[in-house]
């Protein structure tokens, strides 16, 4: 797959609140690769939010295993994934794909069960892609991120304009 196909997503949503888990599930899917900053909750939390423990529990409800996939240092991710219960893989290395095959592994799960689910076309969806898991791109959860962050959403503006999304 050629970069340029790796940037655009399978799926684009406004909201994790906006995920179709019926839709998931008539595809096969039942397995959820999440990002956590700006994705389940704020950027660079220590905590999960209301919001992440309800995004958790309805996608448990509907028989979803789950884990985070993140490229933040393993204190602040397992810790956040310990309370919500679900396993992380940390230092996912994003857009490379290793950490999607990680968490793949750590589940038991086929790329085909799994969505990659996240707020960055440079890192979440392109390691979706490149992993051949189905991808989701939501909107950011909130408008406060880290300056490294921030300086990379015009060229994400530029790619989601040329490719329609």
């Amino acid at each position: 797959m050629n970069i340029f196909k790796a940037m655009v997503p399978d799926k684009v949503i406004r909201s994790l609140a906006d995920l179709d888990l019926d839709e998931l599930k008539s595809r096969g899917i039942d397995c959820l690769l999440l990002d956590f900053d700006n994705t389940l909750g704020p950027d660079h939390a220590t905590e999960p939010t209301d919001f992440s423990y309800e995004m958790v529990n309805n996608a448990r409800n509907k028989g979803f295993s789950m884990c985070l996939v993140s490229n933040a240092k393993s204190g602040r991710s397992d810790g956040i994934a310990k309370k919500l219960e679900i396993p992380c893989v940390t230092y996912a290395h994003k857009p490379r794909p290793d950490g999607v095959n990680r968490a793949l592994a750590l589940l038991g799960k086929d790329k085909a069960q799994a969505a990659m689910i996240g707020d960055q076309v440079f890192t979440d969806v392109i390691a979706g892609r490149y992993a051949g898991v189905y991808t989701v791109f939501t909107e950011k959860y909130a408008k406060k991120e880290m300056w490294y962050i921030v300086l990379k959403r015009p060229f994400e503006k530029l790619v989601r304009l040329i490719a329609g999304f």
